[in-house]
């Protein structure tokens, strides 16, 4: 699985940090960085709520 982040929609506001801190970054500048950690079931759920609760569904999941 593969989280995807659509830079014109996405505001850095860490809604999926806060979800995923271990995924999710953000940097100096406000940018996203996505880190894949695996496909483990507790990364996946992690992945799946940071999409569903991005408050401006810019984020994807790829499998």
């Amino acid at each position: 699985m593969e989280v995807k982040v659509d830079r014109d929609r996405c505001e850095a506001n860490g809604v999926c940090v806060g979800i995923a801190p271990d995924i999710f970054d953000l940097t100096d500048d406000d940018e996203l960085v996505i880190t894949q950690p695996g496909d483990d079931a507790d990364a996946v759920a992690k992945m799946e709520e940071s999409v569903a609760q991005c408050p401006r569904a810019a984020l994807t999941l790829e499998r």
